[in-house]
């Protein structure tokens, strides 16, 4: 297949992709698309473009190759390359590719040969996923992830040399402006003349600024997608979860807690007339403190982790010692801990109970339950889960702050995204 052929079948599939599927569609026009030296084996993409190897697009079908396509765009609407952090990038590529591909193939999408699947990774995202990939020699991503050229991958893993030939120069054919965005300057990384001429290097990597300024690009494109979807009526309800995640904003859960704990302590003056023994007429008002009565919820149906558990009660033992809060803490999955509750006064530390039990499904009406029968409603419930189980039908009367894992969503209350 000559060059311009492979041209007209990445045309074709991108045009597939915008008809079916208008989310992904959308993401992938803001590719650049150019083909690539032999430093690029399948496909590869950098956030500015999206680089091929027409040998291996030729050997694509088409539903194959809309998978590539949509499978390079989300790593950018998803930031893949600006959260990495400190991990290692053999390790982080891999996670990121378990993380997409189970939802592309759940969107109907037709992965090619080779690309990474493991069905137990779906839903998670690709920081969830990091801490159970092995550092195997024989796996790695299909495509190449180059935005960054870390000395760990020195090894040679996912990278060749450049070679000396080759002009395999595509053409840009999507820089049109995004509708979306706010002009022509916030279009240059897709639009600058490359410095690897010919695409017959990889390109270089991101720098700081760039990666920043790319990063919020991608969002803007992100929500802008999922507009369209939406109007189109084409936007599913895992991709809608998806979308609604990632544009939430990623405050530290431990800042936002505390922001939400604080706000219901509460320090007033009282105006009571003191000790009548010191002879004093005047009334003159001293400062008086109300403890905090905080309910702790635990979902222990087998989603959150224990060690995410104990960085929770931690975090709380930590705020209530400032706040001077009484914490009862309770466990439940589908039904609650018999040994519960346990409670802390505030100067008692926050542990968690040796009597953990849990597994089953998950139902939070038994916490609710269980509140309505005690003496007095609490000043603030926190409940930790990934809000995957049965909500009561009505919000209670008292405050409820929800730090969730994963993307569901609440019917009520406050939620905390645990980032």
């Amino acid at each position: 297949m000559s060059g311009q052929d492979v041209e007209t079948k990445l045309g074709a599939a991108r045009t597939r992709l915008i008809l079916d599927k208008p989310f992904l569609g959308a993401l992938v026009l803001r590719l650049p698309l150019e083909a690539a030296g032999d430093w690029c084996r399948t496909t590869a993409v950098d956030a500015r473009k999206l680089y091929y190897n027409a040998e291996y697009i030729d050997k694509l079908n088409l539903a194959e190759t809309q998978f590539m396509l949509a499978h390079e765009a989300l790593h950018c609407a998803l930031g893949h390359f600006a959260r990495r952090g400190h991990r290692v990038k053999h390790l982080w590529d891999i996670a990121c590719d378990y993380a997409i591909n189970p939802i592309l193939i759940n969107d109907g999408l037709t992965p090619p040969p080779g690309m990474l699947y493991e069905r137990s990774f779906e839903g998670m995202s690709a920081e969830e996923i990091y801490p159970f990939i092995q550092d195997n020699e024989n796996e790695s991503t299909l495509d190449q992830h180059v935005y960054d050229r870390p000395e760990e991958q020195s090894r040679g893993k996912g990278r060749q040399p450049p070679p000396d030939s080759g002009d395999g120069r595509g053409r840009n054919e999507d820089e049109q402006q995004d509708p979306g965005e706010g002009g022509n300057q916030s279009e240059r990384p897709d639009m600058e003349a490359d410095e690897h001429q010919g695409g017959s290097q990889p390109p270089p990597p991101l720098g700081h600024q760039e990666r920043e300024e790319l990063a919020v690009q991608w969002r803007q494109r992100l929500a802008g997608a999922a507009q369209q979807a939406l109007q189109a009526g084409k936007l599913g309800s895992e991709m809608a979860r998806l979308v609604d995640h990632l544009l939430q904003p990623q405050l530290p859960w431990r800042m936002l807690l505390a922001r939400y704990m604080s706000a219901q302590a509460r320090d007033d003056y009282s105006y009571s007339r003191p000790s009548s023994r010191r002879g004093e007429p005047a009334i003159l008002p001293s400062l008086r403190s109300h403890n905090l009565d905080v309910v702790v919820a635990l979902d222990t149906s087998g989603s959150v982790s224990d060690a995410e558990m104990n960085d929770f009660i931690t975090e709380v033992d930590a705020i209530k010692g400032q706040i001077r809060a009484r914490v009862t803490l309770h466990t439940c999955d589908s039904e609650l801990n018999p040994d519960g509750p346990w409670v802390f006064e505030a100067w008692e530390t926050l542990e968690m109970p040796e009597s953990f039990k849990g597994g089953g499904g998950t139902d939070f009406r038994p916490v609710f339950d269980w509140i309505a029968t005690l003496d007095r409603q609490p000043d603030l419930l926190v409940y930790f889960t990934d809000a995957q189980g049965q909500f009561p039908a009505l919000a209670p009367h008292y405050p409820v702050v929800w730090l969730v894992k994963g993307k569901s969503s609440v019917p009520w209350g406050q939620r905390v995204q645990l980032n």
